[in-house]
């Protein structure tokens, strides 16, 4: 996928959420975090980001934040870019076959995941998660507990039990990791459910990316440690 506008700058802050404050050519400006993750080994005072212009009538801010620079490694901060990188990569074969059929933002149960698609005529279930964090090489999710990413495996976990195949995607938006784990440190309910969904069927799979300033691609497998 990529980005148009795309602008270097310098982060400074950030107040809230959903908002920081950067120079730009020497002009302090607003812009949109687009990631509600803490983030705090990434968005430190000073350091290179990477900022698209996204100026129009109904939004707040002209600016979304896009990317950071960490220790040499560019991450991309984009938390809903993973859904459209993955969509790309599913439409491409990536998962080694071409889905007949793909639908996003599908309910099942008492669930919404995050794509429903079929091949060879059996339906298939995928929730993809968005992973910034890295320590010492290891890429890690979540980076604060998460009763919605529970609720998600338990309701892969049911899919499975019921003949759907079932998929739990992390997309590490950085490169070059040497493996991807979940974060028992933040939260170990989290890593005993990925640990007991493997066991029972449901297929858990990460991908580092090719990050650029205006780009962001699927690009390599990465071993998953239970």
């Amino acid at each position: 996928m990529i980005y148009p506008d795309i602008q270097k700058a310098i982060f400074l802050d950030r107040p809230n959420r959903f908002v920081a404050h950067v120079q730009l050519d020497g002009r302090l400006v607003s812009c949109h975090v687009k990631n509600t993750g803490r983030c705090r080994e990434l968005l430190i005072p000073g350091g290179e980001i990477y900022v698209q212009h996204r100026e129009q009538p109904a939004r707040k801010t002209a600016y979304d934040l896009i990317a950071v620079q960490k220790k040499g490694r560019l991450v991309n901060l984009d938390s809903a870019a993973s859904n459209r990188v993955f969509h790309e990569f599913l439409t491409s074969g990536g998962l080694g076959f071409q889905p007949e059929r793909i639908h996003p933002e599908y309910r099942h149960g008492d669930s919404r995941f995050d794509f429903y698609f079929e091949h060879g005529g059996v339906p298939r279930m995928a929730e993809v998660k968005s992973v910034t964090l890295e320590e010492d090489g290891i890429a890690r999710f979540p980076d604060a507990p998460t009763l919605r990413g529970l609720k998600h495996l338990n309701g892969l976990r049911q899919c499975v039990r019921e003949g759907i195949p079932a998929y739990i995607i992390f997309v590490i938006q950085m490169d070059s990791v040497q493996a991807f784990e979940a974060n028992r440190v933040a939260q170990p309910a989290f890593a005993d459910a990925l640990r007991a969904v493997k066991q029972d069927g449901v297929q858990v799979l990460a991908y580092d990316c090719h990050v650029t300033p205006d780009s962001l691609d699927i690009a390599n497998p990465v071993p998953i440690r239970y």
